[in-house]
């Protein structure tokens, strides 16, 4: 009776091992390992030194300052003050104000594009539709601070860094 190479009654098959002539999948996902134990901040790649409540604070506090500020017009004032005052401490808090005040930058140019397009009716769509979406994705970078990981807003161009 023979085996074949890789089958469970091989004497050289080791489960743990992974099987080389597996394919890795496709379509997008990509296996993560599971996250550490509950309670624990997950780190930002190249950030050895854990984050301390403070940094966390600063760092929310520069997506959710934004919707302050918003109703004076000036989203991109509260992380532009953030980056220039805790930017040099943190490397996490610069990246979330740096993060922001991109994002509020863009947003003042998708707002003022859409002002024009209002002439042709199809910017109040615009406005409403960014509105919606401004809201819902600082939502999810304050979560993301609160919790000790970075993000990334979609449609954001980047001039600072």
């Amino acid at each position: 009776m023979s085996t074949s190479p890789g089958s469970p009654q091989d004497p050289q098959h080791d489960p743990t091992r992974p099987d080389p002539t597996q394919q890795p999948p496709t379509g997008g996902y990509v296996p993560q390992p599971p996250p550490g134990p509950p309670g624990h901040p997950v780190q930002p790649p190249g950030y050895a030194a854990p984050l301390t409540s403070e940094e966390r604070t600063w760092a929310l506090v520069a997506h959710v300052g934004t919707l302050v500020a918003a109703w004076f017009a000036m989203g991109f004032i509260c992380p532009l003050v953030i980056m220039l005052i805790k930017g040099n401490e943190s490397p996490f808090v610069r990246r979330h104000a740096v993060e922001s005040l991109n994002f509020q930058i863009s947003l003042l140019i998708y707002l003022v594009v859409s002002a024009v397009l209002v002439l042709l009716v199809v910017g109040i769509f615009m406005l409403i539709a960014l509105g919606i979406f401004a809201l819902v994705v600082i939502i999810m970078a304050t979560i993301a601070a609160s919790n000790g990981q970075d993000y990334r807003y979609p449609l954001t161009i980047r001039f600072v860094s």
